[in-house]
């Protein structure tokens, strides 16, 4: 988490004032991708990267928002209908906007904020920037009224709206409702969830970021809903979670070849998220780790969000003996997420630091996980 003594004293520096500190992690998730807008199951956790955010009511209509990472200062008023055009500040923006279309009178604040979510590796800064602001102002305006879930979807109303991307709940929910040493099966069907103890004591949840970065907004991330919207539709079903294995074979001949490939890996996902939370009541981490290579094949192949840079790390996972290894997050680009035995771990490191800047000519970045709590005031 960032030292948030050093956001306090911008803050002091900045508006000669205290401010009241919040944070919000970013996640990861271990399995269960690209199911949650689909209404299926995921499977994340809170990790202690984080967004922090200093803030002080001004009395007036107006938001004054420094982002400490960007060095960038800038302002925008509660009722202006259009917002402001920079981007970081939009996910503010739109958080203050989806707060007042739900009771909530947000009024004119003061900001400082910054964190240590790696942009680009699919561990959701967005949606902690999001659920930050959110708990944030939930507490400061709103009394603490709306449960956390209100405010997950909150987050997920500014990505759709003000942003431009049309994801599920899940990084948003994952922010909120984090458990330190749990991680948490969602339902995205009907908001229904599980903790699952995580404390395994033989394997340890390493990322490795190809430092390739994505650009979700105006993607193919997009394009992948839509196909398997198409699919729901033509099923009769209004989403891909209810739609049975027999029920798309049945529709294939009238499906193209990539929007049946797309909803091939939505149901054999589902299938794995379930079979995953079995092992796990077991200790079997040998099956959670295979169905997270199985994820990968899935992702890469049918669902096409890989890239070179990703199934080189996966490929050197299976090399190094890694017990389960899969790209994370909305795909081209980003990290790859590994559950690694702990005596590799040291080995694993150091081979795939190695290998990966003679083959591509750039560092990798290695992310320890450590599973945190969600959104709170510090």
């Amino acid at each position: 988490m960032i030292d948030v003594n050093v956001l306090r004293n911008e803050f002091l520096n900045r508006f000669g004032r205290n401010g009241v500190a919040y944070v919000a992690p970013g996640r990861i998730n271990l399995i269960g991708e690209h199911t949650d807008y689909n209404g299926g199951f995921v499977f994340p956790g809170a990790v202690e990267q984080s967004i922090s955010a200093i803030i002080s009511p001004n009395g007036s209509d107006k938001v004054n928002a420094y982002a400490f990472d960007l060095r960038l200062a800038d302002s925008f008023r509660i009722n202006d209908s259009q917002g402001p055009e920079a981007v970081h500040l939009r996910y503010v923006y739109g958080v203050v906007r989806e707060m007042a279309a739900a009771g909530v009178a947000v009024g004119g604040f003061d900001v400082v904020y910054g964190g240590d979510v790696p942009l680009g590796a699919g561990m959701s800064s967005s949606a902690a920037l999001e659920c930050c602001f959110a708990y944030a102002l939930n507490d400061i305006f709103g009394d603490g009224r709306l449960d956390r879930m209100a405010l997950a979807k909150i987050g997920q109303a500014t990505e759709h709206k003000y942003v431009g991307v049309m994801c599920g709940i899940m990084d948003q929910f994952a922010s909120m409702h984090g458990r330190e040493g749990s991680l948490m099966r969602l339902d995205c069907r009907n908001g229904e969830f599980e903790y699952f103890p995580w404390n395994p004591a033989d394997y340890r949840l390493v990322l490795v970021n190809s430092c390739v970065k994505h650009e979700l907004v105006g993607s193919p991330y997009n394009d992948r809903r839509r196909s398997c919207e198409r699919v729901a539709a033509m099923a009769g079903v209004e989403t891909l979670r209810d739609c049975t294995w027999q029920q798309l074979e049945e529709l294939r001949p009238r499906l193209s070849d990539e929007d049946y490939r797309r909803a091939r890996y939505v149901l054999g996902e589902k299938d794995r998220v379930l079979a995953v939370c079995d092992a796990l009541q077991n200790d079997d981490y040998e099956t959670v780790g295979k169905k997270m290579y199985m994820t990968h094949e899935g992702l890469a192949k049918d669902y096409e969000v890989s890239c070179e840079e990703i199934d080189f790390l996966v490929g050197e996972a299976r090399r190094l003996g890694v017990t389960g290894c899969r790209i994370m997050g909305g795909g081209f680009g980003g990290c790859t997420i590994n559950l690694v035995k702990e005596s590799l771990y040291d080995n694993f490191v150091a081979e795939v630091e190695k290998s990966y800047k003679i083959r591509f000519g750039v560092d990798c970045q290695i992310i320890p996980v450590v599973i945190g709590d969600g959104a709170r005031r510090l």
